[in-house]
């Protein structure tokens, strides 16, 4: 099983996978697979990180099939949007969510009876065949079906009695696509704690149908979901409006993970490019090493836009690094793709105002689409529907 890495593997992709975007997604969407092949697109590492773009995705499903025909896979497309925006107004969820997955991993070694339940569940020894089927799968491809990490994450949670948090970070470590906002939301929706008492029970005939019967599921499965206990939902904040660009200047790019095709946007003159090397402390090597492949494509892609040798930033000391960067260029701005809510927002954000004391100005561009997506991700996906027109009638690759 591969995943494109680069943004012309993702068209190559897409382009296999159009004439499967509308009924027969529709139809087998939530098979694991159809005759031994993927009922869906793969394409969500790539997304994940805009090698290809949802707005560049949906333009080209609809072309195929229309609008009507596609309105399932387009759905499916948004969600992830959706995910974005609705985290992107209550980043406590995120920080919680760090701070419960570090006290909890100190547990692991406090708690003999979590920490025997958490080693066996990882090491996919739990005696429920889809379970550990689906724990060597993730680890050999870093991908699983949504159909399977739902299912994955209500055992986990309900069947195993494993809190929630450190599935999330397992998934997190290991699943190409993983992204802070439909990683930890989605793990929080089977749990019940998104949509307040409302979870996702696996069941045992479901998992067989969509399986085509490639498991058994013999060993009892959960029949009652048990909220686990939560702090509760924080009230959305205003989101911030996005950064402009103005004047002449002497302006840099930085290329991080959030964004992989900034060419594609009205960009000024550049003057420098320059990209950290990819962040993987926390993340398996298959996941580190796609982020590399795709990090050197974006920055080949960029330099070949601004006609200038790239630099490479030292990810341990990023803003030191950066700094220097600027310095050495004269540069008077930085821009860079907007990050949501989780560790490149963070950067980021440090590195924002050290920059500004050296009269260096970090400027963050939205994309229309997230801009848009981000202001009607207020409550739930089926009220966000309502916002996928207007986000189908932007123009690609365009900035608010």
């Amino acid at each position: 099983m591969t995943f494109p890495a680069t943004r012309d593997a993702a068209f190559e992709r897409l382009d296999g996978f159009l004439p499967h975007a509308g009924a027969d997604y529709a139809q087998w969407r939530n098979h694991h697979d159809r005759d031994g092949a993927p009922t869906t697109s793969r394409l969500s590492p790539a997304i994940r990180r805009r090698l290809i773009s949802e707005a560049e995705v949906c333009a080209r499903v609809i072309a195929h099939h229309g609008r009507a025909a596609a309105t399932r896979f387009i759905d499916e497309v948004c969600w992830r949007s959706y995910w974005v925006g609705w985290l992107q107004a209550r980043p406590a969820i995120w920080r919680r969510w760090r701070d419960d997955v570090a006290s909890l991993t100190a547990a692991l070694d406090t708690d003999p009876d979590l920490g025997a339940r958490h080693a066996a569940a990882i090491a996919g020894q739990t005696g429920i065949d889809c379970f550990d089927a689906w724990i060597a799968e993730l680890r050999d491809t870093g991908w699983l079906h949504n159909h399977a990490r739902m299912n994955f994450a209500s055992i986990w949670i309900f069947t195993l009695r494993l809190p929630w948090q450190l599935g999330a970070e397992l998934f997190w470590r290991e699943l190409l696509d993983a992204c802070p906002a439909s990683n930890t939301l989605s793990w929080r929706w089977v749990a019940g704690l998104h949509t307040p008492g409302k979870t996702y029970l696996a069941r045992a005939e479901t998992i067989r149908a969509m399986s085509g019967g490639r498991f058994a599921v013999t060993a009892p499965l959960a029949t009652d979901a048990i909220v686990p206990p939560d702090a509760g939902l924080p009230a959305p904040m205003a989101i911030a409006p996005a950064d402009r660009i103005e004047g002449n200047a002497r302006i840099g790019l930085l290329v991080m993970s959030s964004d992989f095709s900034l060419e594609t946007l009205p960009l000024p003159r550049l003057t420098a490019v320059a990209a950290p090397e990819t962040v993987s402390a926390d993340l398996s090597p298959l996941r580190a090493d796609y982020g590399e492949t795709a990090r050197a494509d974006a920055v080949a892609r960029a330099v070949l836009l601004a006609g200038v040798a790239p630099d490479r930033l030292d990810n341990d000391h990023m803003v030191e690094a950066t700094r220097a960067w600027a310095a050495r260029h004269r540069l008077d701005r930085i821009i860079t793709a907007d990050a949501p809510v989780g560790p490149i927002a963070a950067r980021l954000d440090r590195l924002a105002p050290a920059l500004a004391a050296d009269g260096v100005q970090l400027l963050r561009l939205r994309r229309a689409w997230d801009d848009v997506a981000w202001r009607h991700a207020d409550k739930g996906f089926f009220a966000f529907r309502a916002a996928i027109p207007r986000l189908l009638a932007l123009p690609v690759g365009a900035i608010c």
